[in-house]
C-alpha cells in the first residue's frame, strides 16, 4: 500500500504468531517488488477491543515508534477485511483510534506530542525545545540552525526555512539524523510556512531516508508551528506526495487525515528469509 507515495508493506502475522527480526525486514526490503519505507506488522491483539498490536519497522530493520501514513494504510486494510470503519490499534506508544469511513480521507489519532528534552530525547537539557541550539555549516553563516524538537512517536527536528527546495536534504539529512544531540537519531524536516493554515514539508526519515511523505513528521511540524505561533492548530501540510490535514486538538491530541492506496497483495514465505544478520 502507500500513503501519499510513502511505500508501506502491511504484513499480517496475527495467525502465525511470528515476530520479524531485523534481518528478515532487511531481506524483505531488498526484494525488488517489496521495497518499502515502512513495514507494518500486525500481531494478535493484546488489549480487548483492539484490532491488532502493531510493530513498525523502517527499511533498515530498525523499529519505529510511529508511522502516520502506515496507520492509515492498516486502517483501510482492516476496513476492507472486517467492514468496520472505526477501530483501535495498539502500538508501543499506546492505543491509536482510526476512522476509515472514506478511503480518500482516513483519520488517525496520533496521540499527544512530547516536548520535554528527555522525552524527545535529546542528549543534553534544553529548557525550551521550541528552538534548540543546533546548526550545520559555518558558525557565522550556518546553512540550517535552531530547529524545533518534538517527539511524535519518533524524535523530530524541524528547521524553519523560506524555501524547502533550496537545500540538499539528501546530503544534510544523514548528517543531522546521526548528530550526537539525538541519542536515538531523529527525523529531519524542512518546513516552509505559507499561511496561518498551511505549510510545505520535506523530510529525511530516520531509518528510511528521503520520503515522499512522513505522517509523523507532518504532525511534528504542525504542532511545532502552532507552538511558536506561526500557524493555527489546524493546518494543511503539503509534502511531495500530496496533502495531509493535521489538527492539534484542545485535548492535546494530534489527528491526521489523508488518503491510502492499495497496490497489490500476496504472500511471503518467512522461512525463506534469514532470521539473523550475517
Amino acid at each position: 500500500m502507500n500513503g501519499l507515495g510513502n511505500e508501506i508493506l502491511v504484513v499480517d502475522l496475527r495467525q502465525s504468531g511470528q515476530v520479524l527480526t531485523a534481518a528478515q525486514v532487511q531481506s524483505i526490503a531488498r526484494l525488488p517488488r517489496l521495497q518499502f519505507d515502512q513495514l507494518m506488522a500486525l500481531h494478535p491483539a493484546r488489549t480487548p477491543g483492539t484490532a491488532a498490536y502493531v510493530r513498525i519497522y523502517n527499511n533498515d530493520g530498525s523499529e519505529s515508534g510511529a508511522c502516520g501514513n502506515g496507520m492509515r494504510c492498516i486502517a483501510w486494510a482492516e476496513r476492507e477485511a472486517s467492514g468496520k470503519a472505526a477501530m483501535v490499534f495498539e502500538t508501543a506508544r499506546g492505543l491509536l483510534t482510526a476512522d476509515a469511513s472514506d478511503k480518500a480521507s482516513i483519520s488517525v489519532d496520533m496521540g499527544t506530542p512530547r516536548f520535554g528534552w528527555a522525552d524527545i530525547p535529546l542528549a543534553e537539557p534544553f529548557n525550551d525545545t521550541r528552538h534548540i541550539e543546533l546548526q550545520i555549516g559555518p558558525i557565522d553563516k550556518p546553512i540550517l540552525h535552531s530547529p524545533s524538537a518534538v517527539n511524535v512517536g519518533n524524535p523530530h527536528a524541524i528547521f524553519w526555512v523560506d524555501d524547502v527546495t533550496a537545500y540538499d536534504l539528501g546530503r544534510l539529512g544523514p548528517m543531522l539524523e546521526y548528530h550526537p544531540i539525538f541519542p536515538d537519531r531523529a527525523n529531519i524536516s524542512l518546513a516552509q510556512v505559507t499561511s496561518r493554515s498551511s505549510l510545505i514539508l520535506r523530510t529525511w526519515e530516520r531509518g528510511a531516508g528521503l520520503t515522499r511523505a512522513c505522517g509523523s513528521a507532518a504532525c511534528a511540524a504542525a504542532v511545532s508551528a502552532a507552538r511558536i505561533k506561526l500557524t493555527d492548530r489546524v493546518v494543511r501540510v503539503s509534502v511531495p506526495g500530496g496533502d495531509l490535514t493535521i489538527s492539534w486538538t484542545d485535548q492535546d491530541r494530534i489527528v491526521m487525515t489523508g488518503p491510502a492506496e492499495d497496490e497489490f497483495a500476496g504472500e511471503i514465505d518467512l522461512a525463506m528469509l534469514p532470521a539473523n544478520s550475517v
